[in-house]
């Protein structure tokens, strides 16, 4: 899988400054240690709405494709993000610190399920339980991007 366009639908692309850029499927997102997470988040049009969702911690996703980074030193870590991009073009960026441990350790996950039903058919989401409102929270993940500022 060279790119998130030719990325089929599930199939998540893992990429940016890391050592081991790879294409990860359903089957194989499944493979990673599983997590539930129950979130209510708010929304303009349609107010409250309650989901729980299962899937692998962000973290556990993201470290596979071993990012650049020298993983004891703090610092180093607090340089990178994590740019997510999904099936409809919407686009989502994090620091890494909200997902590791010796931070913010947010369970940030990598929804492969919603409300006991596969998300096969539109590809996985982007669940953020902290964030009040739901615009975070990213459906038909197709791309995993790690990187640090540019500009310096």
């Amino acid at each position: 899988m060279a790119n998130r366009r030719e990325a089929a639908v599930g199939a998540v692309f893992l990429g940016g400054e890391v050592s081991a850029p790879r294409g990860l499927t359903m089957a194989e997102l499944r493979s990673l240690p599983q997590y539930q997470q129950e979130i209510s988040f708010a929304c303009r049009k349609s107010g409250l709405r309650r989901h729980r969702f299962g899937g692998p911690l962000l973290l556990d996703v993201a470290s596979l494709a071993a990012p650049r980074f020298v993983p004891g030193e703090r610092k180093s870590r607090l340089r990178f993000m994590i740019s997510l991009w999904g099936g409809d073009g919407h686009r989502v960026v994090i620091s890494w610190a909200e997902i590791d441990p010796e931070f913010a350790n947010q369970r940030v996950l990598l929804g492969l399920s919603r409300d006991g039903t596969l998300l096969d058919g539109e590809g996985p989401q982007l669940v953020l339980p902290s964030d009040v409102c739901g615009a975070r929270n990213l459906s038909g993940v197709t791309d995993l991007r790690i990187f640090t500022d540019p500009t310096r």
